[in-house]
């Protein structure tokens, strides 16, 4: 962070040093000579009373601190006290560098415990307001049958901290899931509507969403790879309930993990999805269905590669051109629909493939 110059004082007191910390909870130190629990902000007791406290008008120096408030309240189960809130409410983020402000958000998503806490610190601070895309989701109506708990932020609310129950310790997994799971429906505030019957409805959400998706993660980083796995799982969020609903074919399931790398991915959003709607306490008997059906076609974790490639082309007399995509194509569609599952396989349709185009 920028705007301030930095003195180096070794003799300072440890009193006045942490007069410059963020909160009083990150204010104590121990005395190497006699053990002693140094606390002059009183931080020992605002741990004891799950309490977040700003130390002084120093807090107001480096804005992230409203971000780190975030994290901690969704990781520790503090309540922020009003006063914190409003001088959180005088900051802006103005001149933080997305590196730092990406490293909170991944905190918040990794280790967090009561995600909804942590997500409401934006909202009564107003920092949501340098997030569109969540704040957009304040006040957006749902259909009260399926989503008694009320709007779509509540229902995120509810979504994040499902999906923090079930995260498997695998970072990167949960940090792809998690985000998912946050930007989910960002597509519904832009194509909700009420229809003639007097039913709240958002068709198209689940597309309609990559927009916004990807507006809301490069705010946050330019980890492209993070944006690509993403944005699919926001896309296909509710697929697993109409591919249960309509018993996919296998060549239908081999697609969806084309489409989204990783089938066990999308169905953690799903789950995460369909349990953030309280008092209902839904079945989710589409999810272990696709997981089985996943793992019997082997695509549960990755998406099925080409049997057929460039080089069968080449071994076969054809030379490099326009022409090798479409055959590779099909032949790579008819593998998704089970054609063929293995290298004689495949080379054999191949064979017959360039026979008929002679």
């Amino acid at each position: 962070h920028k705007g301030f110059d930095v003195q180096i004082d070794p003799d300072l007191p440890f009193e006045r040093a942490v007069q410059r910390r963020d909160f009083t909870i990150n204010a104590l130190g121990l005395c190497p000579l006699t053990g002693q629990l140094l606390d002059p902000c009183d931080g020992y007791s605002d741990i004891n009373s799950r309490i977040l406290r700003h130390i002084g008008p120093a807090f107001c120096e480096d804005p992230l601190r409203v971000l780190r408030g975030m994290q901690f309240i969704a990781r520790f189960e503090l309540t922020p006290l009003p006063e914190t809130v409003e001088i959180c409410k005088s900051m802006n983020m103005e001149g933080l560098a997305p590196e730092r402000i990406f490293e909170e958000w991944k905190k918040l998503i990794l280790k967090g415990t009561n995600l909804s806490d942590g997500l409401n610190f934006l909202k009564h601070t107003n920092w949501v307001r340098y997030f569109p895309e969540l704040a957009a989701l304040i006040g957006c109506n749902q259909d009260p049958e399926w989503h008694p708990e009320g709007d779509v932020w509540v229902h995120t609310l509810h979504c994040m901290n499902a999906f923090a129950e079930g995260r498997t310790g695998d970072n990167w997994e949960d940090l792809i899931v998690g985000f998912a799971v946050l930007c989910h429906d960002l597509g519904k505030p832009s194509t909700t509507k009420i229809d003639d019957d007097g039913r709240i409805r958002s068709p198209m959400h689940e597309p309609l969403g990559e927009e916004p998706t990807r507006s809301f993660l490069s705010r946050l980083s330019n980890q492209v790879d993070l944006h690509e796995q993403v944005v699919p799982l926001v896309k296909r969020h509710l697929t697993p309930r109409t591919f249960f609903k309509d018993q996919a074919s296998d060549g239908a399931v081999r697609r969806l993990a084309r489409k989204v790398g990783r089938i066990d991915r999308l169905v953690r959003v799903a789950a995460a999805d369909i349990a953030g709607r309280p008092p209902r306490n839904d079945d989710f008997p589409e999810g272990p269905w696709l997981l089985e059906r996943a793992e019997e076609l082997k695509v549960k974790d990755s998406e099925p590669d080409p049997i057929v490639l460039g080089r069968h082309l080449i071994d076969r007399g054809l030379k490099p051109g326009p022409e090798f995509s479409p055959i590779l194509e099909q032949c790579f569609e008819e593998q998704l629909d089970g054609t063929f599952q293995d290298v004689d396989g495949g080379l054999s349709f191949l064979d017959h493939l360039l026979e008929s185009r002679d």
